[in-house]
């Protein structure tokens, strides 16, 4: 990728809003910046490396094999986002493998890259903990849907919560396994919730894609406890 462009690729991203035009060319000529295809690998932990990653574009998945060998998604990464392996930083991707869902741009960093371009800088390390503290605080949030939330709720509030605060209507690009996976739910429950809430006009549905017509009633489903899995199929306890 070329120079200027990479440049303006790093002008993007929210890390570094508060920095001039001159030091964002310095930190462009410097970052290696690379365009992935779908399916690629970015880590594993067969091949462990430290490296921190901060996602221009695209979409990327972090995600667990179990002993079982289902895979599990722990998260989806969206432009803008930092993660990696990097203990300078405190972040951690353990058993975790990253694997671009769509074509993505990604800027790459080193231990000694984060040294000497973000940690140098109280200006962006000030950012990077803004972006690791609302990583932590969306991981504690799954972790007590998963606890406290059925398998509908649980997908509702993840469509809810990933077209935006606008209250707009919003596509979502996860095809039904994937939403599975992130939300720790079966393929077959996933596509009878989305077959329910598609039947009561609150999403669309479509080929690799879900349209969220109605955010707000979804939220508001996923935090009253209005839906719920029956036994031998899924039923809606709170009709609109």
């Amino acid at each position: 990728m070329a120079d200027v462009e990479r440049e303006w690729v790093l002008r993007e991203f929210d890390l570094f809003r508060d920095l001039s035009d001159d030091e964002v060319e310095v930190i462009g000529k410097s970052a290696p910046m690379s365009q992935l295809p779908a399916g690629q690998m970015l880590y594993s932990p067969d091949s462990p490396t430290e490296v921190l990653f901060i996602l221009k574009k695209g979409r990327i998945r972090l995600y667990q094999i179990g002993i079982d060998g289902r895979t599990m998604t722990t998260a989806m990464i969206t432009p803008g986002q930092v993660f990696g392996e990097m203990a300078a930083l405190g972040q951690h991707l353990d058993q975790s493998y990253a694997e671009a869902i769509e074509p993505c741009v990604v800027c790459l960093m080193s231990r000694a890259d984060v040294e000497r371009l973000l940690l140098s800088d109280p200006r962006i390390a000030t950012r990077v903990a803004e972006f690791l503290g609302s990583r932590v605080a969306d991981l504690e949030r799954r972790l007590g849907d998963s606890v406290l939330k059925s398998a509908p709720e649980r997908i509702a509030a993840t469509l809810a919560r990933l077209a935006g605060n606008t209250g707009d209507q919003a596509t979502v690009k996860l095809t039904h396994e994937q939403l599975a996976d992130l939300v720790g739910s079966s393929r077959e429950t996933t596509t009878k919730v989305l077959g329910d809430l598609a039947d009561r006009g609150l999403v669309s549905l479509r080929r690799g894609r879900i349209i969220v017509r109605d955010p707000a009633t979804l939220r508001e489903l996923a935090d009253s406890g209005g839906l719920s899995v029956a036994t031998g199929g899924y039923q809606s306890k709170v009709m609109r």
